[in-house]
Parts: structure tokens; C-alpha cells; sequence
């Protein structure tokens, strides 16, 4: 194992703490030797991947014992932002924050439960001119068996934003590739997700409106909202959200209304890609939403919209910050996956927006069973 990072505090080697508490809410961040030999200042050489630990914990999980996926979202993100933020002043210049732009569609392959560690580890795997793409594993470790599971891979995507200007993106300093197809690879990524982001900002001018008296088993019946003041504690150290917790609230949304659709034990199977298409900034009134689009024989598939109001600032409008489609699944108390109620559209727009879900749907088991099918 390579050593860890010095640690500036008393802490003990290895650890360094985000939060006061105890050792086992600590960030454990392993650097390459090479990395962690000088890190005397911005121009030191500036380590590519960490790791982060922590034990998950009751307030962390839902009624059967399964951490909630917007816990393991909010980690996943944690662990990006650090490592791009300090890629990104690890050069002499502007000082500058990482701030998160999108996250790839992320499976949820194993559950983890009250009692495990999570081990998060997050690496660069490309750079642009203005963004840093972070590759996050997360593992799950029974500290009472020794045994380990992958329960997450994620992509994210991050921006450095100037600390004298938050509207300013500034050049990300380059990352050195082992080999050039490494380039060329994280080359077709970037214009993938670029473009993708561009087609979901086009079509978020819609809002989830109140439905009077719904039947059982409509979009109108399990459709749910959840409005939050930002506050300090939500925030950056420059006054906007941090990206794992709206993540957070989007995933606590969208577990709301599976829960309300089949009235058993949900959890979060998959999320497709999260854009945030605007930063939120402190003191601000966001309202997230979230609606049944369609479901399998199986699974859930819910739209989550997150709506940004200034509320004291006449000068700007409300406006839409970020968006989603979640994938759940319903567990029997034994942990098998049950069969799930099918939705009923009413609407031109429902109907379309099924058709849309199952489109995804389809696509996605295709490439699934793709994948599954022995190379030649």
C-alpha cells in the first residue's frame, strides 16, 4: 500500500479529519508515494486519486438497514471534489473551487448496510480546457468478515470557478496520460457529455404540477416535492451547494415517491445522468421534485427536477438547476425484489413520457445483456 498523505494536524498518520468527531468519520486519503513526497506548495506534484472512509451509520440507511443511495451519492461527490479542486490549483495562479457540472449514469450494484465501510476512491482520468473528469469506485467492507463488495462506479464531471468570481471558470492545468489512447478516450467522453448536456438543459422547461384527488398507481398519486432553505451547512466555503447534497435531496425525493407507488422497502438501483445546469447559491429556496415516469415488470423509473428561487433577489428568476431520472427497485424483508404496480398514464404528456422511460429502459438491458455475453 503506498503511504498515506503527512498529516498537518495531531491527528494520527494517514488520517485527516473533515469534521470533528470520531476517528471513524474520518477521511482516509492514500496518495502515491511520488505524490506525497512534496507538497510543499501549489507547484508541488499534485496526487491524481484518494480514498475516502467512512462507517455507515443508522441515520445513514432506511427502516430495513440499506444506506440510502444519496448517502453513497453525497460521498461519491465529496471524493470528486476534492481530488479536481486540487488538481485544478496545482499550478501557481488563480485559486479557483471545483464545482460539479454532471454525473454519468452510476449503477448501484450491491446494497451496503448499517455497520459496513464505505471505501470511496476517486481518481483523474481527463482533462479539458474548463473541466476534470473524476472516476469513483466505492466499495463496501464487513469490518467483522473482512469481506469486500463494488457497490458503485461513477463518472463526474467538474468546472473550476474562481474564488474572486464564482461566474468565472478558469483552464484546468493538464494531467499527464500513461499512454495516448488514454487522451483520446477521455477525448470522446468529454464531446459525449457535452453534448448530452446541452439536449437535457433543452428540454427542462417542465414542472411537476399538483394533481387533485388521484387515483392509486397514476403519475398524480405518488408525485412528490420537497422545498429546502439552502443554508451554511449545505454550502461551499464560497456560498454555493455542494453538488453530493443535492444529490442527496434528489435521491431522498425520488425514494418518496417509489415508496408511495408500491408501499414497500425501496432502494435505488441506478441513476442516469445528473446535469446541474446552475449553480444554487446560499440563502436560496430550492423546490426538488420528483414524479413516476415508468415501470418494468421490476423497477421505477423516476424524473427528479430541482427548481432554484432567489426569493429575495427581484433581479433573477427561478430557475431550473438541475435534473435526473432515478431507477428503484422494491424488496421483499428478505431482500427480494418484488414485482412492482404498474403505472397508469392518464395524459398526452404521461403517455409520452412512459413511452420515453421505457426507451431507456429497453436500451439499457440491451447493453446489459451485451455486456454479459462471453467474449469471443
Amino acid at each position: 500500500m503506498a503511504p498515506p498523505l503527512p498529516s498537518p494536524s495531531m491527528a494520527p498518520p494517514g488520517l485527516i479529519h473533515s469534521a470533528p468527531g470520531p476517528p471513524d468519520t474520518c477521511a482516509l486519503l492514500q496518495l502515491p508515494a511520488a505524490a506525497a513526497a512534496s507538497m510543499s506548495g501549489p507547484a508541488a506534484e499534485t496526487p491524481s486519486a484518494i480514498q475516502i472512509c467512512r462507517i455507515m451509520r443508522p441515520d445513514d440507511a432506511n427502516v430495513a438497514g440499506n444506506v440510502h443511495g444519496g448517502t453513497i451519492l453525497k460521498m461519491i461527490e465529496e471524493a470528486g471534489a476534492i481530488i479536481s479542486t486540487r488538481h485544478c490549483n496545482s499550478q501557481n495562479g488563480e485559486r479557483c473551487v471545483a464545482a460539479l457540472a454532471r454525473v454519468e449514469r452510476t449503477d448501484f450494484l450491491s446494497p451496503m448496510c448499517i455497520g459496513e465501510v464505505a471505501h470511496v476512491s476517486a481518481e483523474i482520468t481527463y482533462t479539458s480546457k474548463h473541466s476534470v473528469e473524476v472516476q469513483v469506485h466505492v466499495t463496501s467492507e464487513n469490518i467483522l468478515t473482512g469481506t469486500k463488495k463494488l457497490t458503485n462506479k461513477a463518472t463526474l464531471w467538474y468546472v473550476p470557478l474562481s474564488l474572486k468570481n464564482v461566474d468565472k471558470v478558469l483552464e484546468v492545468p493538464p494531467v499527464v496520460y500513461s499512454r495516448q489512447e488514454q487522451e483520446e478516450e477521455g477525448r470522446k467522453r468529454y464531446e459525449a457529455q457535452k453534448l448530452e448536456r446541452m439536449e437535457t438543459k433543452w428540454r427542462n422547461g417542465d414542472i411537476v404540477q399538483p394533481i387533485l384527488n388521484p387515483e392509486p398507481n397514476t403519475v398524480g398519486y405518488s408525485q412528490s416535492s420537497l422545498i429546502h432553505l439552502v443554508g451554511p451547512s449545505d454550502c461551499t466555503l464560497h456560498g454555493f451547494v455542494h453538488g453530493g447534497v443535492t444529490m442527496k435531496l434528489m435521491d431522498e425525493v425520488a425514494g418518496i415517491v417509489a415508496a408511495r407507488h408500491c408501499k414497500t422497502n425501496i432502494v435505488t438501483a441506478s441513476v442516469d445522468a445528473i446535469n446541474f445546469h446552475d449553480k444554487i447559491r446560499k440563502g436560496y429556496v430550492i423546490t426538488i421534485s420528483g414524479r413516476m415516469t415508468f415501470t418494468s415488470n421490476k423497477s421505477m423509473e423516476i424524473e427528479v427536477l430541482v427548481d432554484a428561487d432567489p426569493v429575495v433577489d427581484d433581479s433573477q428568476k427561478r430557475y431550473r438547476a438541475a435534473s435526473a431520472f432515478f431507477t428503484y427497485v422494491s424488496l421483499s424483508q428478505e431482500g427480494k425484489s418484488l414485482p412492482v404496480p404498474q403505472l397508469v398514464p392518464e395524459t398526452e404528456d404521461e403517455k409520452k413520457r412512459f413511452e420515453e422511460g421505457k426507451g431507456r429502459y429497453l436500451q439499457m438491458k440491451a447493453k446489459r445483456q451485451g455486456q454479459a455475453e462471453p467474449q469471443p
